[in-house]
């Protein structure tokens, strides 16, 4: 079949690949945000249950498992770009990752962590190639492309939303292992949904490998195609150490004692990544050099956002099941669909105020939208905050504190992370446009070494597995209070400078 009569299988109105994309996407998502919902608390609850400092060793591995998911988005990236081709990345990563949610099922804690190393590989194939080959679907310039990706993120989100409902519910009435294999499944679902696609040819020669000699070029005797799987998995052991480093340390000593080698990692990364940076401004022309100084900005808040937004897959979900009236609603793990629900429902009707605005020639800039989104922010954690005043004696407050917190979060995501990608595209000079998507990556990788610290400020030391009370309470209020004061004070930062952040981008809207 040629690609032209490829593009001819429509479904409505779009590629028909789209759609077999969209429900592999939903089905990987379901899978991701199933297991992140449990995870935390699995690692407090289980994992790390004898350590007094449990909660902040289940912080530090959160955090350190969460950076390398995402900074393994740029090496899987640039493989696919040079080597494998989106097809083969796509369908490796959800191999690896199926393996990681079934491996998650067996209770052991040299598996536990096992399982998470081969999630992380996994993503780094998958996660940034599935991406782009929806938008490679499409034609320059074609007008359905934005729709189109509009219907793809909202299999994201429809995965999201589902996936805490019910590996949250079979995973703690259950047992944990039957909630995380049944996000394996999500997976396996989804690579089968990928490999129908293929085997119908409904992507037509899009996605195969860039250049078939370097495929099939052999190292060591062995070719490409096959090395890179191979090296994959074996990456998978030195990354488990890396994250088991902790486990280890509770029998030896003090866990704040411990060095977390992956910081340390990233610490490095940051100061190479900030130094080329600087050579990169110095060295543009003065019209490039105020536009690349913004797409350094737009990541820089975005990373702030994203430290404080992934904190509800560990300090939200922990207040949530000790500080929050659950009974009878849902368990701490399912709250974690509350963002998606909210997402889902919202994403549509802020998009058409963007473009009823754009007609009326009032669409804000895209540094308002983010100082918005900044404050909105703050106060989804202020709500937390004061959520403490109408606390019981047994310092449980109301469910609809936390319902309110998560829709205000929402809508400031919605003014943020929609825009900022693009940005970045249009504001980086083209001969680094590639550097800076992976710096764009790499900034979730640092969100979570923000979430990591905040977690650890927030840490419950006890060996009891029934830390609720008005103690707990007031540390997490606390803390919450301090981070909504960091985020509006960093969003009332972007809105007093926007009209000089206005002047830095020239016509980049």
């Amino acid at each position: 079949m040629s690609e032209m009569s490829t593009t001819e299988q429509q479904m409505f109105g779009h590629p028909k690949g789209l759609f077999y994309l969209f429900f592999a996407e939903l089905w990987e998502r379901f899978s991701f945000y199933g297991m992140r919902a449990l995870l935390t608390l699995y690692m407090v609850n289980e994992i790390f249950k004898a350590l007094a400092e449990r909660d902040a060793a289940a912080a530090a591995v959160y955090a350190s498992y969460g950076s390398l998911v995402y900074a393994s988005t740029v090496i899987g990236g640039r493989i696919s770009d040079r080597i494998l081709g989106m097809r083969s990345s796509i369908f490796l990563g959800g191999v690896l990752m199926a393996i990681g949610h079934f491996v998650l099922a067996i209770e052991n804690d040299i598996a536990f962590f096992l399982a998470l190393a081969f999630i992380v590989v996994g993503n780094g194939f998958f996660k940034p190639n599935i991406s782009t080959f929806v938008g490679s679907l499409y034609e320059d310039g074609d007008r359905r492309k934005d729709s189109g990706f509009t219907i793809f993120y909202m299999g994201i989100n429809i995965g999201g939303f589902i996936a805490p409902l019910l590996c949250g519910w079979l995973g703690q009435a259950y047992g944990w292992h039957y909630g995380f294999g049944l996000a394996g499944i999500g997976m396996l679902t989804g690579l089968i949904f990928f490999w129908s696609g293929i085997k119908k040819n409904v992507f037509g020669s899009k996605g195969l490998p860039p250049n078939t000699e370097t495929y099939e070029k052999k190292v060591l005797g062995v070719p490409l195609k096959t090395f890179v799987p191979i090296i994959a998995f074996l990456c998978a052991p030195l990354i488990a150490f890396l994250l088991a480093s902790y486990k280890s340390l509770g029998s030896e000593g003090s866990f704040l004692e411990g060095k977390n080698y992956v910081n340390l990692l990233f610490y490095l990364i940051g100061i190479l990544v900030i130094a080329y940076l600087a050579y990169e401004i110095f060295r543009s022309q003065p019209s490039e050099r105020k536009k690349l100084f913004m797409a350094v900005l737009i990541t820089f808040f975005m990373t702030l956002f994203w430290g404080f937004h992934e904190l509800s897959g560990s300090v939200i979900t922990l207040f949530a099941d000790r500080n929050v009236d659950l009974d009878g609603i849902m368990n701490a793990s399912q709250t974690n669909s509350l963002n998606s629900l909210v997402i889902i429902i919202l994403s549509i009707p802020i998009s058409l105020l963007w473009a009823y605005l754009s007609k009326k020639k009032l669409n804000p800039r895209t540094p308002y939208k983010f100082g918005f989104g900044l404050v909105l922010t703050g106060l989804s954690f202020y709500v937390l905050s004061v959520s403490g005043g109408s606390a019981n004696e047994n310092g449980m407050v109301p469910f609809t504190y936390l319902l309110v917190m998560y829709f205000i979060l929402s809508i400031g995501e919605l003014f943020m992370s929609p825009v900022g990608l693009s940005k970045i595209t249009d504001l980086s000079p083209k001969r680094i446009v590639a550097f800076m998507m992976g710096i764009w990556f790499l900034s979730s990788a640092y969100a979570f070494q923000i979430v990591g610290f905040i977690s650890k400020q927030l840490a419950i030391e006890s060996t009891d597995t029934n830390v609720g009370g008005l103690q707990t309470l007031s540390i997490y209020t606390d803390g919450f209070s301090l981070i909504a004061q960091y985020s509006v004070g960093a969003g009332l930062i972007v809105l007093l400078f926007s009209p000089l952040m206005k002047k830095l981008m020239g016509n980049v809207h």
